[in-house]
């Protein structure tokens, strides 16, 4: 090809990805592959996330109270790092009885549909009053949170960087990806936006195991799109949990997301540094096992694509299988678009919490 058919991005990139195939991509099928797989990756993995942050006492702050009919709602701040504060609900069922502990989990939320990025807010259904935000909560089965509260988990809902009241100043982001603009911040200090999240949400979890109504032994996470990033990325990384819901995430970037079938379908708060160096996104599932997990994935769905999702399974279903844990993976793939289906997930988290 001459030089001016290479001097576009996209197919510089796509050049690269040739050029470069993953060292560590799983490809065994024995226990003991998966156990040399595992530890080789796992260490690749945690250098391409970055440092974490340095730990601070949380200053835990009680800011409002808030009523439904089946629990209470406590809105929280708390310190993670130095500097860095966290805004959360914790969802606390009525009728716990003295003495009495309950599962806890930790329900992460997405990106939104893209024009209200609300954070926690949407995982109770608040909709402030807008039809077109309720709207979008119903369409996606937002109020996953709730729905756990109801069914009697205490549920812990943390803002995410750069969502809910942890938005970044529109005069400072101007008309640029929110994501992008915060996580480039993050970069130039030595860190990853996505490094500080999974932080915080281990801090959130610090918060959940110790309240009194929890059983800090029963610990789980679920979330969609975003909040599915940061369930395989906490699972991964946080002992405590024991079980996992990721819906509308598993897929693929060589093969999906930075390709034009997947339309650039990604943002610095989802990247791993050099992960393709290694692997994909079904090998970082694969460091969740052999704890149980149910992926979600939608047939309608446009942000990951469903023949792809069907890929990344396979790939994560091998590792799974090779380790001997096969049992504790499911796939409810849905008829839907890019949402919480629901559907196997509450009986998922019964069984193995």
């Amino acid at each position: 090809m001459p030089v001016r058919g290479r001097l576009g991005s996209y197919d510089a990139i796509q050049a690269m990805l040739a050029a470069h195939p993953p060292r560590l991509a799983f490809d065994g099928s024995t226990p003991a592959d998966y156990q040399a797989w595992r530890a080789q990756f796992h260490d690749a993995y945690r250098r391409c996330l970055g440092p974490w942050p340095t730990p601070v006492e949380p200053n835990l702050e009680v800011v409002e109270e808030r009523d439904f009919p089946a629990f209470t709602a406590t809105r929280l701040h708390f310190d993670s790092a130095p500097g860095v504060a966290v805004s959360a609900y914790l969802l606390v069922p009525k009728g716990i009885a003295p003495g009495e502990k309950r599962p806890g989990i930790l329900a992460a939320h997405g990106h939104g549909d893209g024009r209200h990025n609300d954070g926690k807010d949407d995982l109770l259904g608040l909709d402030g009053g807008d039809p077109d935000r309720a709207a979008s909560i119903r369409r996606q089965n937002l109020d996953y949170a709730k729905q756990a509260a109801e069914r009697g988990y205490v549920v812990i809902v943390p803002d995410w960087l750069p969502f809910g009241e942890r938005k970044a100043p529109k005069e400072w982001v101007g008309g640029r990806d929110r994501c992008n603009v915060v996580g480039m911040g993050w970069a130039y200090l030595g860190y990853t936006m996505l490094g500080q999240n999974i932080w915080d949400g281990m801090r959130a979890l610090d918060i959940l195991a110790t309240r009194p109504e929890v059983d800090a032994e029963r610990l789980g996470v679920i979330g969609l799109s975003y909040g599915g990033t940061m369930t395989l990325h906490l699972a991964a990384n946080d002992p405590r949990l024991k079980v996992a819901v990721m819906s509308g995430y598993l897929s693929t970037v060589r093969g999906d997301a930075i390709t034009k079938r997947g339309g650039g379908n990604f943002c610095l708060g989802q990247h791993v540094p050099e992960l393709l160096l290694y692997g994909d996104i079904p090998d970082m599932a694969g460091l969740i096992a052999p704890k149980p997990l149910l992926i979600e994935a939608g047939q309608k769905d446009t942000c990951f694509i469903i023949e792809d999702a069907r890929a990344a399974y396979r790939q994560l279903e091998r590792i799974y299988r090779a380790g001997g844990h096969a049992d504790r993976l499911a796939y409810d793939e849905h008829p839907y678009e890019h949402r919480w289906h629901g559907v196997l997930a509450w009986d998922w988290l019964e069984r193995w919490l």
